[in-house]
């Protein structure tokens, strides 16, 4: 056994011993129990549970609200109208839809057989009173652009639900398939006045799993939906318990408490290198899901010039800090965003690792480095610039300290400046740094939420844009790529658009983001999902 950074063997074992009681004290045997499937029961044969650890609790389950509840946890209980697979929108609760030659109407056929696990049935009148609850709340949901859209909804029968919007909006079905706020809460769940935004009375949905068991911040234990109209779970139980550190998720995955750790950034890369170097258990990584990039804000008037943002670029090794931070778990980055996303399947010429050509741009810019000193100057004033972060980002962290001495050799002065995540989205929406780490959404998201903060102020995206002298045309482009249903103009629009935003390095990407999965050998293969906030348990089995 190990853990990143141990001392030694005996304080490793002393660790273990310490903490085994703490994690199996909410562990749920895999043996019969009260929480049996009828099935198992009757047969008497083992229950087969899987058993991943999460960095919190999971919330209170509201489809209609974002944290404290957890996505993947959410994405369990509660379903879409259609869903995001391999690249493509297709039909989920909705078995069919038409859309209005104009784009502004959207029709779709429910399927006929669809349960909530409380045995009720899912009706267009069910789509239409959550739908009329997250629009009740309107405010909470406008970076979901259909929201804003959307002007009224309908149940036309019980089997039929067409929604209208004010204006043609070509991302309509992708937003659909995201995992919160638009997915279905049986009318049980509701409140009596029907505002979710107050909380739900239980967490009934359609979806394969429904919450059985739970212990606020211990463990959650899903069982399968016994109503499910699709592919039924195939094992009796998911645990999920709540370890907040990534160590000790580690121990107690190694002494087999835990059969599966799942995500991002919920061990260390080192950690996952070393579990999967022991052959002892199943490691994979997915296709990338985002883009790392960092955003120079130009609206500093040091960094408004194209010359000193392209030095920048070109200023520090890519590949040799993403191989030394990531142990090359992530991939040098070229694109903004991952080419596997819509849209986003451009090439660029990379930027290559150039010291004497960033040093000859910053000349050029006329920031002198004069003799015996060790950062540049332009009339009077260093080139000096700060470097935020997410403190508890230990991948941030590595990467910013690799930043501030690459840069020291051309010249510039970074200083680097961690700090708690709330100050961090407050520092960037009131647009109040000099750059920052930036990550797109991912899928279904993408490429049109990207677009929608590059355009929208106040999402710390389009605001250190603002100096671009092709702003304007920028958003522009945009605008007319979301309303057009020429998907050949689109696909013009959104690559002209991504291609400048490139080629002004003002958005620099470092690193393709990849989730990853360990799990215990008696696990059956675990699929990465193609939407970025589902959970892992589809198909997911336990070998005899």
């Amino acid at each position: 056994m190990f853990a990143t950074k141990r001392k030694s063997l005996l304080l490793s074992m002393s660790l273990l011993l310490a903490l085994s009681a703490a994690v199996a004290g909410c562990s749920t045997p895999k043996t019969e129990n009260a929480g049996a499937t009828a099935e198992t029961a009757a047969t008497g044969n083992k229950e087969e549970t899987v058993t991943m650890a999460w960095p919190r609790d999971i919330g209170p389950m509201n489809p209609h609200l974002y944290n404290p509840s957890q996505l993947f946890a959410q994405s369990m209980i509660y379903e879409p109208l259609v869903a995001y697979k391999d690249g493509k929108i297709v039909p989920h609760l909705a078995e069919s839809w038409t859309l209005s030659p104009d784009g502004k109407e959207y029709t779709f056929k429910l399927r006929s057989n669809v349960k909530f696990s409380d045995g009720t049935a899912f009706t267009a009148a069910t789509v239409k009173k959550n739908f009329d609850a997250v629009l009740k709340n309107m405010k909470l949901h406008t970076w979901l652009g259909v929201i804003s859209v959307l002007e009224k909804t309908e149940a036309v029968d019980d089997a039929t639900f067409k929604m209208t919007l004010k204006e043609a909006y070509y991302p309509t079905l992708h937003d659909l398939a995201v995992v919160r706020p638009v997915r279905f809460l049986a009318e049980s769940g509701f409140p009596d006045d029907g505002d979710t935004s107050k909380g739900v009375k239980n967490p009934i949905g359609t979806g394969p799993w429904m919450l059985g068991e739970y212990k606020k911040d211990e463990s959650a234990t899903f069982i399968p939906n016994p109503n499910y109209w699709g592919e039924k779970p195939k094992v009796d139980k998911v645990v999920v318990k709540v370890v907040p550190d990534a160590e000790t998720r580690v121990l107690a995955f190694e002494k087999g408490d835990l059969d599966l750790i799942f995500g991002e950034g919920v061990i260390s890369f080192d950690a996952y290198k070393q579990l999967e170097q022991t052959g002892k258990y199943e490691a994979k990584l997915s296709e990338p899901v985002g883009t790392r990039n960092l955003v120079l804000n130009t609206m500093n008037e040091k960094l408004a010039d194209l010359r000193v943002r392209q030095a920048l670029h070109q200023g520090f090794n890519k590949q040799a800090m993403v191989e030394g931070v990531t142990l090359g778990m992530e991939e040098k980055a070229d694109n903004i965003l991952p080419k596997n996303l819509p849209y986003a399947n451009i090439d660029v010429k990379p930027v290559e690792y150039n010291v004497e050509q960033a040093k000859a741009l910053l000349e050029e810019a006329g920031w002198k480095l004069s003799a015996g000193k060790t950062v540049r100057e332009k009339d009077g004033k260093a080139l000096e610039l700060e470097l935020l972060y997410d403190k508890a980002d230990l991948t941030q962290k590595a990467m910013a300290e690799t930043l501030q001495a690459e840069w020291a050799a051309i010249g510039v002065k970074l200083n680097i400046t961690g700090v708690e995540l709330t100050v961090y989205i407050q520092r960037r929406k009131a647009n109040e740094f000099d750059m920052n780490f930036y990550s797109n959404f991912g899928a279904p998201y993408d490429p049109h939420s990207f677009m929608t903060g590059v355009v929208q102020k106040g999402f710390g995206l389009s605001d250190p844009l603002q100096a671009l002298p092709m702003k304007a045309e920028i958003d522009q482009k945009i605008k007319e790529g979301m309303t057009t249903t020429d998907e050949k103009a689109r696909t013009a629009l959104f690559s002209s658009v991504l291609t400048t935003l490139q080629e002004q390095s003002s958005i620099l990407p470092i690193s393709y983001i990849k989730k990853l999965a360990v799990y215990q050998k008696d696990v059956s293969t675990v699929q990465f999902p193609s939407n970025r906030d589902e959970h892992p348990f589809y198909g997911i089995d336990t070998k005899e």
